[in-house]
C-alpha cells in the first residue's frame, strides 16, 4: 500500500502557520485544531507557498524546558524543525513508517515534485491498522456459510 492511499482516505486540509507567527499563536492553533504538529510555510512572492519546516508539541516542550515561558513570544521560525524528513505519495506505507521510526517523528510531510500535498501521521497509520484488523476480525468472526446435506 502507498502513502497516496492514506492521503485519499483522510481530510485533505493541512493546518499550517507562517514562519513569522509566534510560538504562542502556533500553540493556540494546535489546541484549536486538536493536532500535535503544524506545517510551517514561508510565503515568498517569487516562490509562492513553500514548506519551511514543521513545529511539533515536542519541539515546544523541549524549548520550554530550555528557554522558559519567553519562548511563547518567539517566532516559529526560531523553533521549528527545518528541512524536515519527508516522503512522497508513491512511497510505501512501510517506507514511511520506517522513516518515522528512524527519525523518532510522528508527522511526515508528503511532497510531490517539491510541493506539499499532505501530511501523514502516526494517527493515520494507527487508523489504517485498525481498519485492517477490523476487516480481518470481521472475516474471521463471520460463521462459515451453512451447508445443508439431505440424505434419504
Amino acid at each position: 500500500m502507498k502513502v497516496e492511499h492514506i492521503l485519499r482516505t483522510k481530510e485533505s486540509r493541512v493546518v499550517a502557520v507562517r514562519t513569522s507567527a509566534t510560538v504562542a499563536e502556533a500553540v493556540k492553533l494546535m489546541k484549536a485544531e486538536n493536532i500535535s504538529a503544524l506545517i510551517v510555510k514561508d510565503v515568498c512572492r517569487t516562490e509562492g507557498n513553500t514548506l519551511a519546516g514543521v513545529l511539533s508539541e515536542r519541539d515546544v516542550v523541549h524549548a520550554l524546558l530550555e528557554r522558559g515561558g519567553s519562548l511563547l513570544s518567539m517566532p516559529v521560525s526560531q523553533l521549528m524543525t527545518r528541512q524536515p524528513v519527508t516522503c512522497t505519495p508513491s512511497d510505501s506505507v512501510q517506507q514511511a513508517l520506517q522513516l518515522m521510526d528512524k527519525h523518532h517523528i510522528r508527522h511526515l510531510p508528503v511532497l510531490e515534485d517539491g510541493h506539499l500535498v499532505g501530511v501523514v501521521s502516526a494517527r493515520d497509520f494507527t487508523r489504517l491498522h485498525l481498519q485492517e484488523l477490523e476487516g480481518t476480525v470481521a472475516s474471521v468472526a463471520e460463521p462459515p456459510p451453512a451447508t445443508t446435506s439431505y440424505t434419504h
